[in-house]
C-alpha cells in the first residue's frame, strides 16, 4: 500500500483511506439507480444499465487510483445523463445505441486533448479567484444536490420548477434531515474522526423507525445481464445530418471537460491540494482517467462519466490517495450483487454530509478579491450559476465569458490568458447553437 500510493508522504494511513472511500460512496450511490431510472426512459434494460453504471463507475475510480494516485471517484455523471436522454434521445431524435456511440467519440475526443499540453494549460489559464468561485459555488451545488436528492421535499421540481417545503417536521424525511445535521455537525465541530461516515450510518438506523430507512426483501435481481447494452453501439450516425452530430460531439466534449476540471479543481482548492497557484498537479492525470472512463463506460452501457463533486466527501474524512479511489470502486463492484442494499442509505441520511461538506467548501469564498468587480461579478456568476443551472460547466461558461468581456471593455484584453478565450468563445457558440435549437 505504501508503495504504490504513497499514505506517508500524503500524511494518511489506510484506516484513513478506507473510511474516506466508505463516505464517497454512500454519498454517490444514489447513481447506482438514478442513472438506470433516467437512460431507460430511452428504452434502454433498467438492470443492464445498472449493471453498466457500477461497472463503468469502478472502472473510472481504479483508473484515477493508478494513474493520478487522487482520492476522486468517478461515475456516470447527473445531468451529463439528463444530456444523453433528454437532448440526444427525444430531442436530437438519435437511438440509445447511436448515444452511446456519440458519448464513445466524445470520450475519444476528450482522451486526445488530455494527451496534449493543454490539458494542463487549460487549469493554468483559470486565475486564482475564479478557481475559489469554483470551489465555493461547487459547495452551494454539492448541498444542493443533496436536498434535491434526499426526497424529503425540502427541494422538488415540479413542472420544471424548483418548490421548497421549509419546515415541514411533519415530513419524516425532513425530521431525519434535521437531525442527521445537528447530529453530523457535532460531530464535525467535536474533530471526531470520520465524523461524515458515522454520520451517514447513525442516520440511516435513525431513519428505520422513522419510516425513511427501507430493509430490502431481496439482495438478487431478476434478469441479471449486461448483455442488453454491452458493445451496443450504432456508428451510423450520419442519419439526421452532420451539424447536428458535430453539435452533438462537441457539446458533449465540452460539458464533461469542464465538469470534471471544475470539480478537480475546486475540490483540490478547497482542501488545500493545490499548489500556491491554485493549481493541482495530479490534476491532469485524472482527466485522462476521466476520459478512458467515458470510453469504456460507453462500450458497457452507460452515458458519460465524470469525476463526481461528492468525492468531495470523503475528501473531506482525510481521504489524500488513490487508495479512497479504490475502495470506492470495489464497493460499486459490490453493489452489482448486493444493489438493494446500497439502496437502504436513504437521501436523506446523506443530505446532511453533502450539506456540511458544501459549509467546508464555501469557505474559499474568503479567497475572493470582492473589492474588485472586475473579478467580483464572473466569480459570483460562477458561484450562483452552478447551483441555478445545475451545471458545473455552465457555471464555469459565464464565469469565463463575463470575465473576457469586462476585461476586453476596461481595456485590459492582455490580462485574459490566450486559452481562456478560446474556451469562452467556444462556451459563447455552444450557446447560440443550443439557442438555436430551442427556436427551431
Amino acid at each position: 500500500m505504501e508503495r504504490v500510493f504513497k499514505l506517508k508522504e500524503n500524511n494518511t494511513n489506510v484506516r484513513t483511506e478506507i473510511i474516506a472511500g466508505f463516505t464517497t460512496f454512500f454519498a454517490m450511490s444514489y447513481i447506482i439507480f438514478v442513472n438506470p431510472n433516467m437512460l431507460q426512459i430511452t428504452g434502454m434494460d433498467f438492470t443492464a444499465v445498472m449493471i453498466a453504471t457500477c461497472v463503468a463507475s469502478a472502472i473510472g475510480c481504479f483508473l484515477t487510483a493508478f494513474i493520478a494516485n487522487i482520492p476522486f471517484a468517478q461515475a456516470p455523471g447527473m445531468g451529463l445523463n439528463a444530456f444523453f436522454t433528454f437532448t440526444l434521445c427525444q430531442g436530437m431524435g438519435y437511438t440509445w445505441n447511436q448515444a452511446l456511440a456519440i458519448v464513445f467519440i466524445s470520450g475519444i475526443i476528450f482522451l486526445i486533448i488530455t494527451l496534449t499540453p493543454l490539458r494542463s494549460k487549460v487549469i493554468e489559464s483559470i486565475p486564482r479567484s475564479l478557481k475559489n468561485a469554483i470551489a465555493a459555488g461547487i459547495g452551494l451545488f454539492i448541498a444542493f444536490i443533496g436536498l434535491l436528492n434526499s426526497g424529503s421535499g425540502l427541494v422538488t421540481v415540479v413542472d420544471g420548477q424548483y418548490v421548497t417545503d421549509l419546515g415541514n417536521l411533519a415530513n419524516s424525511s425532513v425530521l431525519l434531515i434535521v437531525i442527521g445535521l445537528i447530529l453530523t455537525g457535532a460531530l464535525v465541530a467535536w474533530k471526531v474522526k470520520g465524523a461524515i461516515f458515522i454520520g451517514i450510518i447513525a442516520t440511516t438506523i435513525i431513519g428505520i423507525p422513522l419510516g425513511v430507512t427501507s430493509i430490502p426483501e431481496t439482495l438478487t435481481y431478476s434478469n441479471f445481464s449486461l448483455a442488453p447494452t454491452f458493445l451496443q453501439l450504432d456508428f451510423n450516425l450520419l442519419s439526421l445530418g452532420i451539424l447536428p452530430l458535430v453539435t452533438a460531439v462537441v457539446s458533449l466534449t465540452m460539458v464533461d471537460m469542464f465538469d470534471s476540471v471544475g470539480t478537480l479543481v475546486g475540490t483540490a482548492t478547497a482542501s488545500n491540494m493545490a499548489d500556491k497557484k491554485g493549481n493541482f498537479p495530479k490534476g491532469d492525470k485524472a482527466l485522462v482517467a476521466d476520459a478512458i472512463a467515458t470510453c469504456t463506460g460507453a462500450l458497457v452501457g452507460s452515458s458519460t462519466v465524470s469525476t463526481f463533486m461528492e468525492s468531495s466527501t470523503g475528501i473531506k474524512e482525510g481521504g489524500r490517495t488513490g487508495l479512497t479511489a479504490i475502495v470506492v470502486g470495489l464497493l460499486f463492484l459490490a453493489a452489482i450483487l448486493l444493489g438493494p442494499l446500497a439502496l437502504m442509505i436513504p437521501g436523506a441520511a446523506t443530505a446532511p454530509a453533502l450539506v456540511i461538506v458544501g459549509v467546508a467548501m464555501l469557505g474559499s469564498i474568503r479567497n475572493v478579491d470582492w473589492d474588485d468587480f472586475e473579478i467580483a461579478l464572473p466569480c459570483f456568476l460562477t458561484i450562483v450559476m452552478m447551483p441555478f443551472a445545475y451545471s458545473i460547466s455552465d457555471g464555469i461558461g459565464f464565469g469565463f465569458i463575463s470575465y473576457m468581456l469586462i476585461k476586453v471593455l476596461r481595456g485590459k484584453a492582455k490580462e485574459v490568458p490566450i486559452l481562456m478565450y478560446i474556451i469562452s468563445i467556444l462556451f459563447i457558440i455552444m450557446y447560440v447553437i443550443s439557442t438555436y435549437e430551442h427556436i427551431i
